[in-house]
């Protein structure tokens, strides 16, 4: 027993010494500072140690109050100051979607790595400015906000649909209304770039779009893959107290069902011969396996919904890469939301001529 005690102990020791020695080194600054940044960014930036020098802001008030509540880290309402500051290396971008565009331009002439929110622009034109002016001033470390992509679910997804032949996949994103944005730009960007990470580009084969008198909004989609064919109801005419989010997708090996982010099902396919199904012959009950899911018992890390929505790998990425430690540079920069924004604009030019 002591010596299985030693071996554990030397485990327990080795994996803290690693977490210790994970140090960054560079500076970073933040720009907005609303709900999302609070809830989500500034846990993870802490967690992570990132030495975070500025927090920029649209108020004065706001600003001293940011530097009494944060110990080294100076408020600021002048975008200018970061920029100027050559001991900054990386800035996230999480302000208004609006202004994403004109920050974003600024942080890439002034040559520094950028961590944009989603939507990190407005259109494909807007987009294109971007890419350009990343190549006219250099090719700093880029990324687009979009944490689904780095969910735990996401990674097991992706491996397992490599070898698995896709048939077709049904996405339903449902969330009460949204008065005060675009919904398409600034909602459906998620499903619509997590589509297109998880199975390709894509081209638009039907759409639909139903609008309710209280302003809610569905959109029905086809959409076209190399190799798999998708349909999405995504809405704002349900609720955000109970918003949904879950994605089938039915391969020649079986069913995949993931469900928030939180949870991701598998379902063997069921045996046939000369198409008639032998579970209407042979009764046996449904194997489902559990791929992914958190344990709300152990209050660990890995057990946070930051970290199973995809936000805590998202930053690390992005500060590793600033710290030269991740090798994929472009895998999720501006070049990885073309596809998207060519959906986007094919959407909203179905949905203008109806």
């Amino acid at each position: 027993m002591g010596y299985l005690e030693n071996i554990i102990g030397r485990y327990k020791s080795m994996r803290s010494m690693s977490e210790l020695s994970h140090i960054y080194t560079r500076q970073y600054a933040l720009v907005g500072l609303g709900n999302h940044c609070v809830s989500n960014l500034l846990p993870v930036m802490q967690y992570l140690q990132l030495p975070l020098k500025y927090v920029c802001c649209t108020f004065e008030k706001k600003a001293r109050l940011i530097s009494q509540k944060y110990k080294g880290v100076k408020g600021t309402t002048s975008l200018q100051d970061i920029l100027n500051d050559d001991t900054v290396s990386g800035v996230f971008v999480a302000a208004d979607p609006h202004s994403h565009f004109q920050i974003a331009s600024e942080v890439i002439k002034a040559g520094k790595s950028l961590f944009i929110e989603k939507p990190p622009c407005r259109d494909e034109e807007e987009l294109k400015s971007l890419v350009d002016t990343v190549k006219l001033y250099g090719s700093k470390h880029i990324m687009v906000g979009l944490q689904r992509r780095f969910a735990p679910a996401t990674q097991i997804l992706r491996k397992r649909l490599k070898s698995d032949g896709k048939r077709h996949y049904h996405y339903r994103y449902l969330t009460g209304l949204y008065p005060e944005g675009d919904a398409l730009l600034d909602l459906f960007i998620h499903p619509l770039d997590y589509a297109t990470f998880l199975f390709g580009k894509a081209k638009v084969k039907m759409v639909d779009i139903i609008s309710s008198k209280d302003g809610g909004q569905t959109l029905f989609l086809m959409l076209d893959h190399q190799d798999v064919t998708g349909m999405l109801e995504l809405s704002t005419d349900y609720s955000w107290q109970d918003a949904q989010e879950q994605l089938s997708i039915s391969t020649d090996k079986g069913l995949y069902i993931l469900d928030r982010m939180e949870k991701l099902d598998f379902s063997l396919r069921r045996s046939s011969i000369f198409g008639v199904p032998l579970e209407k012959v042979f009764r046996n009950n449904a194997a489902v396996v559990n791929l992914y899911g958190r344990n709300g018992f152990v209050p660990t890390m890995g057990n946070n919904q930051l970290v199973s929505q995809g936000f805590f790998s998202e930053i690390k990425t992005f500060a590793d890469m600033v710290e030269n430690r991740y090798e994929d540079d472009n895998a999720f920069g501006l070049e990885s939301v073309k596809h998207v924004y060519s959906l986007m604009a094919e959407i909203k030019e179905y949905t203008s001529n109806k």
